[in-house]
């Protein structure tokens, strides 16, 4: 009996096999992401649409900073972007008087299968079913997407 792993032990290993399992989804989930931005840029670049500089919008504000990106908006808000790269860039930041006079860097995120999971009811959709709405929006505006 002495032998026999403990019930915290048991419970340890549990908890291991079920945290490396989480790791491998999450892993799986965005690389499938990522294929899915990497076909974004493809398209977009295809129907002519340039990426151009991407700022980022300051969070319950109406003023935008300076952002080292080039790419396309994801989101109506800017709050999201894409850059030629196929990186994903969650945009909205606080207010910063560093930023607003040298520019704002901004790291690239792990890309969501499901944007806005856990926000307010409706906010969340589907990563395919946004970048395929953002598509056609464009390829509807033009290759001048300027207005946007």
């Amino acid at each position: 009996m002495d032998n026999e792993p403990s019930w915290r032990e048991k419970r340890r290993e549990a908890s291991a096999v079920h945290a490396a399992a989480l790791e491998h989804r999450k892993a799986a989930e965005t690389a499938r992401a990522r294929a899915l931005l990497a076909e974004f840029v493809r398209k977009m670049e295809a129907a002519g649409i340039a990426p151009r500089p991407l700022r980022a919008p300051v969070v319950g504000s109406g003023a935008s900073y300076r952002t080292d990106i080039s790419g396309w908006y994801l989101r109506r808000n800017q709050s999201l972007g894409a850059d030629i790269d196929g990186n994903y860039y969650i945009l909205g930041t606080p207010a910063s008087l560093k930023a607003r006079l040298f520019g704002l860097r901004i790291s690239p995120s792990d890309p969501p299968l499901t944007v806005g999971l856990g926000a307010r009811d409706g906010e969340s959709i589907p990563l395919e079913q946004l970048l395929r709405r953002r598509l056609e929006e464009a390829t509807t505006t033009g290759p001048d997407e300027s207005k946007r």
